[in-house]
């Protein structure tokens, strides 16, 4: 058990990658159709959301917080921008008032958080049941049709042989990795996560860093909810249920640690790989979606407990 934990401490990208490379080899013994080009294609497409969703989630878990909200606020996002397409509203236009609205409900979140001193998991668990109300609310429940070739464009076309999604998330990864690594307010991001008392003794504002952090996140979701759009061809005021929890188990699986202050973007995008791969390859085992939801609960549990080996003194 002490080299288990020495060698989670010295080497958490690489236990990461063993357990993804593990699990390509399982499930291509038992499902022939798992090792193909076109189902890699279509994991490549799969992976974006989670992975996107688990970039944004990432600064706000560094930051010793959570956002509970993700999946919701992509669905609110992603019904008025269908709703708007639908009503003559130009597709560039419709886009960026979605992420817009997005993005204001994760600063809503950091305000409600920061200002008002409302603990993480309460304020977004808050928001995450407004945010699907209001989906629910602007759609009277029935899924809006997105038949437009900007949005189908990022949600399944290819830039240079490469699928859309995949290069937006690299993108993302990119600025949040350049963020984290070599900005002032990565830095403060991880001295919060570390500790919050000190940090704030040592002079820096908490509360505008966590409206940013979950700005970032809501940000994040809306740029999610594009592609997912771009995907779906439609905008059901459902989408994204329980995306939230894959965000969360790829974060924690990528090494992050949920207690903050540890942990880095890389290897978030190797957790998220892991948790479509899963998905993925119970699919094509035909696994009930009812089994996968326990096993993504597992997982999760499973995820923290090694992240306490990893950190324990």
């Amino acid at each position: 058990m002490r080299k288990l934990k020495k060698w989670l401490s010295e080497y958490p990208i690489l236990w990461i990658i063993s357990i993804m490379v593990g699990l390509i080899i399982i499930i291509s013994l038992f499902s022939s159709r798992f090792f193909t080009v076109a189902n890699f294609s279509n994991l490549m497409k799969q992976v974006s959301i989670i992975a996107i969703l688990g970039a944004g989630q990432t600064v706000v878990i560094l930051s010793g917080g959570i956002d509970l909200s993700v999946g919701a606020v992509l669905a609110l996002g992603a019904v008025l921008m269908g709703g708007l397409i639908n009503i003559g509203i130009d597709p560039v236009i419709a886009a960026l008032i979605g992420v817009a609205l997005s993005t204001l409900c994760g600063a809503l979140n950091g305000i409600i958080i920061g200002i008002g001193k409302i603990p993480p998991f309460i304020a977004t668990l808050g928001m995450m049941g407004i945010a699907r109300g209001l989906a629910l609310v602007y759609t009277k429940g029935v899924s809006v049709m997105v038949l437009n070739p900007l949005f189908m464009y990022f949600g399944s076309g290819k830039l240079l042989g490469l699928p859309v999604p995949i290069i937006i998330v690299f993108l993302v990864y990119i600025v949040i990795y350049i963020l984290l690594t070599q900005t002032i307010l990565g830095r403060n991001i991880y001295a919060i996560g570390d500790n919050e008392e000190a940090s704030n003794l040592a002079g820096i504002n908490i509360t505008k860093h966590k409206v940013i952090i979950y700005t970032i996140s809501g940000f994040l979701a809306g740029v999610a909810a594009l592609i997912m759009v771009g995907r779906l061809c439609s905008a059901p005021p459902h989408v994204a249920g329980g995306a939230e929890l894959n965000a969360i188990a790829a974060v924690i699986i990528g090494g992050t640690s949920f207690l903050g202050g540890i942990g880095n973007v890389e290897s978030t995008f190797f957790g998220a790989m892991i948790m479509s791969i899963l998905t993925n390859g119970l699919n094509l085992l035909g696994v009930s979606s009812f089994w996968q939801q326990t096993f993504i609960g597992m997982i999760i549990i499973i995820a923290v407990w090694i992240d306490k080996l990893r950190i324990k003194k």
